[in-house]
């Protein structure tokens, strides 16, 4: 069923708590105000937004990006030349692990951490390559009050050294020179438009929570962890050539499937510079 709330584009809610399919625009073409608008409150509402038949360039990925804020350099994949926000995501028979293969919020080691995402693929292997996502308002929404409470209190270390380390070393990637971001964040993030609160806390960054006994926070990030990789809170895409997912990074965690291998899943993101998380 449509949602029929919106005035320049068609809304389909994929799931009850996350995900919608987003028709009637051309995202080759510039966007009025009232298609920003409508995007940007789609996005707000579902949390992660997909289209399909969308062949954009990379300047047209660019443009389409600037729509909803300045965009950002990643800290540890340069993009190709001439284009510092444009983030290659491709593998194939010579990778030994892909990108987003553990639940993370992008490059949520940062101070401020990235607002959203925006993926273009437009290669795509005969089956698999799928993309999970999950919301993070709707596992904060499943705790118990008290544990609510008590999580509420409470922050956590986001570290990108030892995975992008990890990366770079089985790329053959000499990054001895690099630093990589470091933050503390709340464990529990209030949304800044949408004023909803979600867990904030990933397997792929997210280290450790701040003054607890190191078993205590194993404990708790592990079942957060587990939480999220719920299929009660997800929606799961599968891409076709040229489809974009379109993800609010403050609301939700994803999870690229790798089971295609040695086969070729190639595209390109932009990523939206966002702002320190609060309780």
């Amino acid at each position: 069923m449509l949602d029929t709330a919106y005035e320049t584009i068609t809304v389909q809610p994929l799931t009850r708590h996350i995900g919608a399919l987003i028709g009637g625009i051309d995202l080759m073409r510039p966007l009025a105000p009232e298609q920003v608008n409508d995007v940007r409150r789609a996005l707000l509402a579902h949390q992660v937004i997909f289209f399909r038949d969308q062949p954009i360039t990379l300047d047209q990925h660019l443009a389409l990006g600037r729509h909803f804020g300045t965009l950002h350099v990643h800290p540890n994949s340069p993009g190709p030349d001439g284009y510092p926000e444009i983030l290659q995501i491709h593998s194939d028979s010579t990778t030994k692990r892909v990108a987003g293969d553990r639940w993370h919020s992008d490059v949520s080691c940062d101070e401020e951490p990235p607002m959203g995402s925006i993926l273009h693929l437009h290669t795509l292997p005969a089956h698999g390559g799928d993309t999970l996502f999950s919301s993070s308002y709707a596992v904060y929404e499943s705790l118990s009050p008290g544990l609510r409470s008590y999580l509420e209190g409470l922050s956590a270390t986001h570290d990108g050294e030892p995975t992008y380390r990890q990366r770079n070393r089985l790329r053959g990637i000499d990054d001895s020179g690099k630093t990589f971001p470091k933050a503390s964040h709340p464990v529990v993030r209030t949304h800044p438009e949408t004023g909803r609160k979600g867990v904030f806390v990933n397997s792929n960054f997210t280290t450790h929570i701040d003054g607890v006994p190191a078993a205590e926070s194993e404990g708790i990030l592990r079942l957060l962890f587990e939480r999220f990789a719920s299929p009660d809170f997800q929606v799961r895409f599968r891409w076709e050539p040229h489809s974009i997912a379109f993800w609010d990074n403050r609301a939700v965690q994803h999870l690229a499937v790798w089971d295609y291998y040695p086969d070729v899943r190639s595209g390109f993101r932009v990523t939206i510079n966002g702002d320190k998380p609060f309780l």
